[in-house]
């Protein structure tokens, strides 16, 4: 019988190696799978690529910091491949510094590298950052007329992500704009961690409701219900 619920955070990230590369689901606060990035932290796996749709909140003093910045202030994280770094944040502030390596990437850019990795695509074209410092190093080839540049696909030894609803299969609900990169990182992770707020028996979930099908998930962890905490 397949299950892939798990009963434990520590079986969740069970296997997460040094040097991995960790794919983070979320638009900001929105989608962002806490839960797994908390155990994460505590996990201990160090040296870590991080992708990430943006590495972190503006910092506020005297307040501790928490997810994805709590692991950059741990010195976890070798680099961050993301499209937005604020300079007020911790990720600002120690790429500005040398300690930790960022790769800025345009945000369409970086999702359909992913979702590229996910498709089995290595490699695609794009008009986006042709001219600019985006292009450094990279091919170029003219299409229509345009400069495009070559992006290769950018798959993750691990994703971590969050679904409003899951069945005992992996098949993955999102909820209204939660869905944004979880999706395609499920796809793209070799290792795919789920935290979902709900679950439900196979065959409970409408088919044209799956946005994720089971075939792209390892395991998953219940967390409790509700709406996600605005604190990251």
């Amino acid at each position: 019988m397949i299950d892939k619920f798990v009963r434990s955070m520590a079986e969740a990230l069970d296997g997460v190696r040094d040097g991995a590369t960790v794919l983070i689901a979320g638009f900001g606060d929105v989608g962002m799978p806490n839960a797994l990035l908390d155990g994460l932290i505590e996990q201990g796996a160090g040296d870590l690529t991080i992708v990430i749709n943006s590495a972190g909140r503006v910092r506020v003093p005297g307040q501790a910091s928490v997810g994805i910045a709590r692991l950059i202030e741990l010195g976890r994280v070798r680099k961050v491949i993301t499209s937005f770094v604020r300079a007020q944040s911790v990720a600002g502030e120690w790429v500005r510094d040398g300690r930790m390596q960022a790769e800025v990437v345009p945000q369409g850019t970086l999702a359909e590298r992913i979702r590229a990795a996910g498709a089995g695509v290595p490699a695609f074209y794009t008009p986006t950052g042709a001219g600019t410092l985006v292009a450094e190093g990279k091919e170029v080839r003219t299409y229509n007329g345009r400069p495009c540049i070559l992006e290769e696909a950018l798959q993750g030894d691990v994703a971590l992500v969050e679904a409003w609803m899951a069945d005992r299969w992996g098949n993955l609900v999102f909820r209204d704009a939660s869905r944004n990169f979880n999706p395609i990182m499920a796809m793209a992770g070799a290792l795919t961690v789920v935290q979902t707020h709900h679950v439900c028996d196979v065959g409970q979930l409408p088919a044209n409701e799956i946005v994720t099908p089971g075939i792209f998930v390892d395991r998953v962890l219940h967390v409790a219900a509700g709406d996600p905490k605005l604190t990251r």
